[in-house]
Parts: structure tokens; sequence; C-alpha cells
């Protein structure tokens, strides 16, 4: 008998195998969880090589953009891609590819802002709410079920609408908009520290609330802050994009994508490129930078298996 399981343990296969039909066939386990991790490490490459290309090309505009993005020209107007005219000319003799370039300097700029503002501001609420508590949590969730009962893009033309169309204005608006998102989820990540060992040990200790946040509380939800605002800088594109669609962003001359998509829509068939080159600039950004903040939000999580 003891022979027999001996001979049993012996012969059971590797905890790495599967039996099938034939054969004992090895699984790929670690393989398999390399492959992933080259995948997620080949996906935050691509994306931010992207964005530093579009942010790049944002920044230094005056060096990179071909020509004067609201030079006109009507003899060379409705003209093809071509060597002289990368993306072709719109409906004015304008060079489309150097208003795309200019145009993601506008719609990059009015993003970063808004998402800095919306960031700051609902960080700082949702800290507070989700320490402090009691009326101040009250307040500001009512607050941001209010906002978040409006759709962005409702809300959004009926701040602009009353305030008038401008660059101010349409950063602020986007402000508003977007900032409740932050506070929920920055307010969640607050409730749950209060309550860890080290934050109460802080508070026997007789730490004051303030040294508490900024020493506790604060460093332990950057990493959902950067993840938040990276998600949400492709968001606030579109919606900027979406109001100046509509008349309501940014005004001619100036070139911005959501402008350049409209000017476009009257010649689809004869000028193709004037709204659809300007439309993948948009759709590139914006999937770059949700990828990127895929792999951050996998990255910076502390129960990811991979590394960096």
């Amino acid at each position: 008998m003891p022979e027999r399981i001996a001979t049993q343990q012996t012969e059971s296969p590797p905890r790495a195998m599967r039996r099938t039909g034939k054969k004992d066939v090895a699984v790929p386990r670690d393989n398999l969880r390399r492959t992933r991790a080259w995948a997620e490490t080949l996906q935050l490459a691509i994306s931010a090589t992207l964005l530093t290309i579009i942010f790049g090309s944002a920044i230094f505009a005056a060096y990179v953009a071909p020509y004067d993005p609201n030079a006109i020209s009507l003899g060379n107007a409705l003209k093809p891609p071509s060597a002289s005219n990368w993306f072709g000319t719109d409906q004015l003799g304008r060079d489309v590819l150097s208003r795309v370039i200019w145009g993601s300097q506008v719609s990059l700029f009015i993003a970063l802002c808004a998402v800095f503002l919306a960031g700051m501001f609902g960080a700082l609420v949702g800290v507070a709410a989700g320490y402090f508590g009691g009326i101040i949590d009250a307040v500001v969730m009512r607050c941001a079920d209010v906002q978040f009962s409006l759709p962005a893009v409702i809300l959004a033309l009926v701040l602009v609408g009353a305030v008038g169309p401008s660059m101010t204005n349409l950063i602020i608006v986007l402000t508003l908009a977007n900032w409740a998102r932050f506070a929920r989820v920055i307010r969640s990540e607050a409730l749950s520290l209060r309550a860890r060992d080290f934050v109460l040990l802080a508070k026997l200790g007789g730490a004051s609330p303030i040294r508490i946040i900024a020493h506790h509380i604060v460093p332990n939800v950057i990493n959902t802050f950067i993840v938040l605002a990276t998600l949400d800088i492709g968001l606030i594109i579109i919606l900027e994009a979406t109001l100046s669609f509509l008349g309501l962003g940014v005004q001619p001359p100036d070139p911005s994508w959501g402008t350049m998509i409209a000017d476009g829509r009257g010649y689809l068939e004869q000028a193709w490129w004037i709204s659809i080159l300007p439309g993948c600039a948009l759709m590139a950004t914006v999937l770059s930078g949700n990828l990127l903040g895929d792999a951050l939000r996998d990255r910076l999580n502390p129960t990811h298996i991979g590394r960096w």
C-alpha cells in the first residue's frame, strides 16, 4: 500500500500541467503573466509617445507649424493633401496642418487649466468632507449630487450661454462641470484613510487635523488624483470640442479642433480633410490619454502584480 501511494505521487503531473487526450501540456502561466506585463508596458510607451508628440507640437507650435494658421489664400482654397500642404487647405485657403497644430495648443491649454482647477478644488473639498464628515460632508456631497444630476454638456451649454463664449469663461465652466468627480472619489479615499491605524495614532499623539491631512491623507490620495486627472483630460477635451463645434467655445479666427470640425461639415464630399484630420487628432489625443490613465491606474495600484 505505501508503495502504491508513492507510485501515484511520483506519476502525478506537475502543478503547472494539464492532462489532455494525448499528452501532458505545460500551461505557460509565467509566460502569460510576462506577456501581459509587456503588453501593458507597450501600451504605456505608445500612449506616452503620442502624447509627447502632441504636447510637443502644441508647445512649439510657432516653430513646428509650416504656415500662419490664419493666413487666407482664396486661390489655394480646398486643395487636397500634398507635399506643400500635408493636410490640405480649407475653404479659405488656410493650411489645415498649421491650424491643427495651433488648435492643439488652444484645446490642450483649456483642458489642462480646467483639469488642474477642477482637480484641486474637487480634491480639497473631497479630503475635507471625508476627514471631517458631518455637515461638511453632507453639504459637499449634496452639491456633488446636484452636479451629477445634470449632464456635463447641458450644464456647460447653459453656463456658457449665460456668461458668453470666451476662453476664460470656457475654463471656468469646464471646471464647474467636472469638480464633483474628483470630490467624490477623493472623499471615499479619505474616509478609508481616516480609519487607518497610522491616522488614529497621529490623533492620539496630539497632531492637529491640518497636520494629519497634510502628512497622512494627501500623500496617500496623490496616486488616485493623478489617475483621475489623466482620465479627465480626454473628457474635457471632448467637452471643449463639443462647445466649440456648437459655436460656444473658442471663437473664430482662433483655431480649435471643434471649430475646425464644424467648419468642414459642408465640405465633407469634396474636402473631407477639413473635418476628418482634426477629428483624428482629437481622437488620438483622447485615446492616448485614456490608455495612459488605464496604465497608470494599474501600475499605481498597490495590489498589482506587475512592476515598472
